[in-house]
């Protein structure tokens, strides 16, 4: 019956995945007026790490206290990136379309143009994947969060293309294969994020996540 007990890897195992289910709900709760995407996401990345800290009591009152305490430098970070996004995708589309409907010469340039887009887009993703988990674990101003955020990442290169991995492996088994799996979506993935990110961000920070609690040791 060990196998069945709380202390139990299986039991652990179960525990964590409910746990990524409860988070998935609350991001997706929290995100759904779109602009507290990074708030919702930065406390979701929080809770994960604290899950695989063994820090998790209290799950739902930590990533509630994380999207208080950092709402405003996410959702400004984040409006920042929907924008970039947004502009990224918008000069794809064009230059895509010109270059079908070049030739010669121009279809050349349009290529090149392209290209660049196209670079730009992968130092997008990069920064996206990292950024959110920075800011849960250390603080510091806007650009500086951007610009870690891709120099980490670059440095980091084959954790930031299992993490980019994860999180397709779950849009696409969602989308074409198992679609009752989105009950644990981008929770699962933050977990295993986090997982993939606790010595990254430990290394980087110098010493394991505690901001939350800090600025939370208030007079009473």
């Amino acid at each position: 019956m060990r196998f069945f007990s709380y202390e139990s890897k299986f039991s652990q195992l179960l525990l964590k995945l409910c746990y990524a289910c409860y988070l998935n709900l609350l991001w997706f709760v929290c995100s759904i007026p779109i602009f507290t995407i990074g708030a919702a996401t930065t406390a979701l990345n929080y809770a994960c790490l604290k899950i695989v800290r063994d820090e998790d009591s209290h799950v739902g009152a930590m990533f509630f206290r994380s999207f208080r305490q950092n709402f405003k430098q996410a959702t400004v970070l984040w409006l920042i990136m929907l924008g970039a996004g947004l502009f990224l995708a918008g000069d794809a589309y064009v230059v895509y379309h010109l270059r079908q409907s070049s030739a010669g010469t121009m279809a050349v340039i349009w290529t090149l143009v392209l290209a660049i887009i196209i670079a730009a887009a992968v130092a997008y993703v990069i920064v996206l994947e990292y950024l959110f988990p920075l800011l849960a674990s250390v603080e510091n101003d806007n650009r500086s969060m951007l610009k870690n955020a891709f120099l980490i990442g670059t440095h980091y290169l084959f954790a930031t293309i299992l993490i980019f991995a994860v999180h397709f492996a779950m849009f696409f088994v969602v989308v074409a294969w198992f679609t009752p799996l989105i009950v644990f979506g981008e929770g699962l993935c933050a977990l295993i994020s986090a997982w993939l990110l606790d010595r990254i961000l430990i290394s980087v920070s110098g010493t394991p996540e505690d901001r939350a609690e800090e600025q939370t040791e208030e007079a009473p």
